[in-house]
């Protein structure tokens, strides 16, 4: 039987590079994006074109309605679910804490925290063993944010990746019984365009030298990461963490 995965936020960036070895691993994936509607409908023909399966899903995983739709997609168009990647998140652009909005505060968390929990709400419904599912892992995005605190840049960010971290913990906890686990990556300074989403496209450029390994890390090696927490050869491990952050 052909694995399921659903990986959110998965049009470009550590996402996309996720769907890709996701694919190349035999899973049919499914590429949720919210807006980047051309990205995505690439990606799937990229996939398609080299005899995998996939499918794209607009859903904007701040929305219940929108999560509950996107996961009702998967089961009617791709079976069931075995894998969710909850890498949806945004940041908004560098600034003190002194200066952000509710509305702001807000945003994030609707998307990095609320998001995350809705997406893994959905998929415990689906793979708990004690409600006749056949168990399945969990990998949640997180970010080496929630334990540097990202001061005068993203603090509200940095903040929300770690209620991830504490969301992982517990639910892991949670459904361990239940034939599933709970697992989370936690990137350092990745070459994406996120960067330039909080105003600073240079920003890797500007840290490397707090990296003990001297440069920004690749999409791919985070990917790698994930696709690992996902594998039976990980199969003992939930609630647990690899930093993907060259030692930073």
């Amino acid at each position: 039987m052909t694995r399921v995965i659903l990986i959110t936020g998965a049009s470009r960036g550590i996402g996309a590079a996720t769907v890709r070895l996701a694919a190349q691993r035999g899973y049919a994936v499914c590429v949720n994006y919210r807006s980047s509607a051309e990205a995505a409908r690439t990606l799937v023909a990229e996939i398609e074109q080299s005899g995998g399966r996939a499918i794209a899903v607009a859903a904007d995983v701040a929305l219940e309605s929108d999560v509950i739709r996107l996961f009702r997609t998967v089961d009617n168009e791709l079976g069931t679910l075995s894998a969710l990647v909850n890498n949806a998140g945004i940041l908004e652009p560098q600034a003190d804490v002194d200066s952000m909005s509710a509305a702001r505060l807000q945003r994030v968390f609707a998307t990095n925290v609320f998001g995350t929990m809705l997406c893994a709400r959905e998929a415990v419904l689906r793979m708990s063993t004690k409600r006749g599912g056949s168990g399945g892992a969990i990998v949640n995005v997180s970010s080496m944010a929630a334990r540097l605190g990202s001061p005068h840049e993203y603090v509200d960010y940095a903040a929300s990746k770690g209620a991830v971290d504490t969301f992982t913990i517990g639910l892991s906890k949670e459904v361990g019984d239940a034939g599933i686990r709970v697992n989370a990556v936690r990137p350092g300074l990745i070459d994406t365009d996120m960067h330039a989403s909080g105003g600073e496209p240079g920003r890797i450029e500007r840290l490397k030298g707090s990296v003990p390994m001297q440069r920004g890390g690749t999409a791919d090696e985070v990917a790698n990461a994930i696709l690992w927490l996902l594998s039976d050869e990980a199969s003992y491990a939930t609630g647990t963490f690899i930093d993907v952050s060259g030692g930073r």
